[in-house]
């Protein structure tokens, strides 16, 4: 596979997790953090890394938005709620191991 090739692929998948993203609000970002160790706002602080890195001026907000598809205010106000001391003892849990 050639490198644009593989970067368009790249760029695919990351739209589709994206969009997955999107269409999965039950899923807090404190469940993805508890998991897998990255959330929405993890994504968001690559993203805005990856255009800084080209010199692209995007601020976090910004970055934020493209990521959840809304501001981020209007996101937490629609689909998040509030972590429960289970979910923060085993946030702590993992990533005191980190």
């Amino acid at each position: 596979m050639d490198k644009q090739t593989q970067t368009e692929i790249e760029a695919q998948v990351f739209r589709r997790l994206v969009d997955h993203l999107r269409n999965h609000n039950e899923v807090q970002n404190i469940d993805l953090m508890i998991l897998a160790s990255f959330c929405r706002n993890c994504l968001s602080k690559w993203y805005r890394a990856a255009a800084e890195e080209r010199d692209i001026e995007l601020s976090y907000d910004q970055a934020r938005e493209l990521i959840y598809g809304m501001p981020y205010d209007e996101w937490k106000q629609q689909h998040q709620t509030e972590a429960t001391p289970e979910q923060m003892a085993a946030y702590e849990e993992k990533h005191k191991k980190i």
